[in-house]
């Protein structure tokens, strides 16, 4: 017979009442005046006086978008580039859950926090760049755009997936506040989340590739593909786990203390296999895109200043980090296959910004050129993100084990 006590909702598994273990909890944990604190405390605070500006004077008061322009900065990397980065999530669930690819599981948690949040700060970055935000609500039912829209499409399943992320990630908050009952539930549904999730993630990511079918006059030929949607789709993978390759490398380092002497074992032997599946779709990316080259016929936009730039995309950063990940997988270089994920990262941006910024109404006299109050909010935006997240990893059970109690219940 168990002698666990058994707590009234309003107490969790540390006898604390709920408000008083929150209070706690909201204090400062680690060092406050570090490097990153110093560096991203200012722009956040810049941020958010910018943002300010922004909802009380209008979108134009702090960026350089116009009625010709409507989409910069704050759609071609926030929303476009960062979905990409946040695909790590449904790729990983995917291998854990549906192919029992069970050396991956110490993965998921942190995976679907940072999928998570990447969303959650997009649609705020996406709520910036609307001239009326308020309409904000009019993609998702259809108004002025019809329930056959593109747009309507990527927004349910924009809002939908976040609510698949948070119900895959809500056992470990309940873990946090001892709620038992709770996190059996919440456990339960876990499943049905992810493959819901997974059927999400694969449509729009390949969504918001299609938001660019309808824009073949503005785009340069060279990133202008029928195919377009596919190859959002297909280098979301790499890119995802490219940025798990990269974050859990950090993750690794900054919150060792939080992991197991089996976790840190295990963390190279994880890498070496990312890098294989990186390798592997990053062929059959490369291989689509000389295909689609080949049957745009663009070979006369080559020698050009956009086709050096194109080729620089292709080989600095596909060529090259593809046959980086192959080679240090084969040879287990770990600190290649890091190399390799930044420069993966890059490439991902570099092709996105090129769809969305620099390729776009690329013949105008006038080309867009993002503001500085555009930047510094976007890094705001960044730094905020990975503020919270630093907060959840130190106090939820994201890296290190969960509670004693989890497993009994087993």
């Amino acid at each position: 017979m168990s002698n666990t006590a058994v707590y009234p909702v309003s107490v969790n598994n540390n006898g604390k009442s709920i408000w008083s273990f929150l209070r706690s909890e909201m204090k400062p944990k680690g060092k406050i005046f570090t490097p990153f604190n110093i560096i991203s405390f200012p722009i956040m605070i810049l941020g958010l006086v910018l943002i300010v500006i922004r909802f009380w004077k209008g979108i134009g008061s702090i960026t350089n978008l116009t009625q010709e322009v409507p989409w910069g900065l704050w759609i071609g990397f926030d929303v476009v580039t960062g979905v990409a980065f946040a695909g790590g999530a449904y790729v990983l669930t995917f291998m854990v859950y549906i192919l029992n690819m069970k050396k991956y599981h110490s993965l998921v948690k942190v995976t679907v926090l940072n999928g998570f949040l990447a969303y959650l700060f997009y649609a705020g970055a996406l709520l910036l760049d609307l001239g009326r935000p308020w309409h904000v609500i009019n993609p998702i039912i259809g108004n002025n755009f019809g329930t056959s829209s593109v747009l309507f499409l990527v927004a349910w399943h924009f809002l939908l997936y976040m609510i698949a992320e948070l119900i895959e990630f809500s056992p470990t908050i309940a873990e946090w506040l001892g709620a038992r009952r709770a996190r059996k539930i919440l456990s339960s549904m876990t499943l049905a989340a992810v493959i819901f999730g997974i059927t999400l993630s694969t449509l729009h990511q390949s969504g918001l590739g299609a938001l660019f079918l309808m824009a073949k006059e503005k785009i340069h030929p060279l990133w202008y593909s029928e195919f377009i949607p596919i190859l959002f789709f297909v280098s979301s993978i790499f890119a995802g786990l490219s940025m798990v390759i990269f974050e859990g490398s950090i993750t690794n380092r900054v919150f060792s203390n939080q992991l197991t002497e089996k976790s840190h074992k295990e963390h190279d032997r994880i890498l070496h296999g990312l890098a294989k599946i990186c390798a592997g779709t990053m062929f059959a990316y490369f291989f689509l895109k000389v295909l689609v080259f080949i049957h745009g016929q663009h070979w006369n936009l080559i020698n050009t200043g956009y086709g050096y730039w194109y080729l620089l995309e292709m080989i600095g950063f596909v060529l090259l980090p593809m046959m980086l990940f192959f080679y240090s997988y084969r040879k287990n270089n770990i600190t290649m296959i890091k190399i390799a994920s930044i420069l993966t990262l890059l490439g991902i941006i570099l092709n996105r910004l090129n769809i969305s910024v620099i390729g776009f109404k690329w013949d105008a006299a006038v080309h867009y050129v993002p503001s500085w109050m555009e930047i510094a909010v976007t890094l705001a935006v960044i730094f905020t993100e990975i503020w919270i997240f630093r907060w959840v990893i130190r106090r939820m059970p994201v890296l290190r084990e969960s509670p004693s109690w989890v497993n009994e219940e087993k």
